[in-house]
């Protein structure tokens, strides 16, 4: 008899206890896993090595406006089948799932707040929808968000993440190209400060118009920024490309980019350099 036994003391155990779904979260730079709470405290950046998990317009917004308070614009906006477009299933019947399963009407939203004090109107593209694609819904809701900076004199900071253009919509998509890229020239001409912050991945049509057009261009580290993806263009050239083409990091070695912004440091970042050019706007009207 063992003295666990002679002692009546019962050292059998009960069924393990079941681990909270999703508590522990795998980086894929590292292979290894973090708290999932930690990730939240740091805003879904991996303390360790830098890397950035994907996270949505939601969260953006919270991380952006003070003490997370903003206000929805351009919501009554909504997406149609202008072309009645089949592939695997209609094109109606996906938007219609996929708003269910996101809780997001498009890929695109936009809201209005302050950033330190500072009236601000952000776009923040949501990639869960529809691979983030520019459609007619994004075009117009981007556009509005455009206009109401300019008539308000508010800067405005656009948050791409986007496969590129919705190909559901044919031409009507690829015209949203040259319809924000019009608005952003407005705004320009009204001396209204455009920030354009490219997370992973920026591509497509997004990146051949309002994501390259800000009066600064910032990349969220490792993004993959681009027109058109690296296994195209390696095909396209049959040559093997550099290594970290298209990263964040690329692109401002070669001056496509200003600034990498780390998420965790985005609104003391582009608060202060919001700061710096209004003083220079208020310097030039007086």
């Amino acid at each position: 008899m063992s003295w666990f036994e002679r002692k009546g003391i019962n050292i059998q155990t009960t069924s393990p206890k079941e681990m909270p779904e999703g508590i522990w979260v795998k980086v894929p730079a590292t292979g290894e896993t973090i708290h999932r709470r930690e990730l939240e405290d740091n805003c879904w950046v991996d303390p360790s090595s830098g890397y950035h998990f994907s996270i949505g317009s939601e969260d953006y917004f919270q991380l952006l406006f003070d003490d997370g308070e903003f206000e929805y614009l351009a919501e009554e906006i909504q997406p149609v089948d202008p072309l009645s477009f089949k592939d695997r299933k209609k094109y109606s019947d996906r938007i219609e799932a996929t708003q269910a399963k996101t809780g997001l009407t498009d890929a695109v939203r936009v809201a209005t707040g302050k950033m330190k004090k500072i009236d601000i109107t952000v776009a923040c593209m949501d990639f869960r929808f529809i691979g983030g694609s520019m459609g007619s819904v994004v075009g117009e809701r981007i556009a509005r968000a455009i206009d109401h900076s300019r008539e308000n004199k508010y800067p405005l900071i656009i948050i791409s993440q986007s496969g590129g253009a919705r190909m559901m919509e044919s031409v009507l998509s690829l015209m949203q190209m040259a319809k924000t890229s019009a608005k952003l020239g407005l705004l320009h001409e009204a001396g209204v400060p455009y920030i354009s912050y490219m997370t992973n991945p920026t591509t497509g049509g997004v990146t051949a118009s309002f994501a390259m057009l800000g009066d600064f261009n910032v990349g969220e580290p490792g993004a993959l920024i681009g027109f058109a993806g690296p296994r195209v263009i390696r095909q396209t050239i049959g040559r093997d490309l550099p290594e970290g083409f298209q990263t964040s990091e690329y692109l401002l070695e070669h001056g496509f980019l200003d600034f990498i912004v780390p998420r965790n440091k985005m609104k003391s970042k582009l608060s202060r350099l919001l700061r710096i050019l209004q003083h220079g706007f208020e310097g030039k009207k007086s």
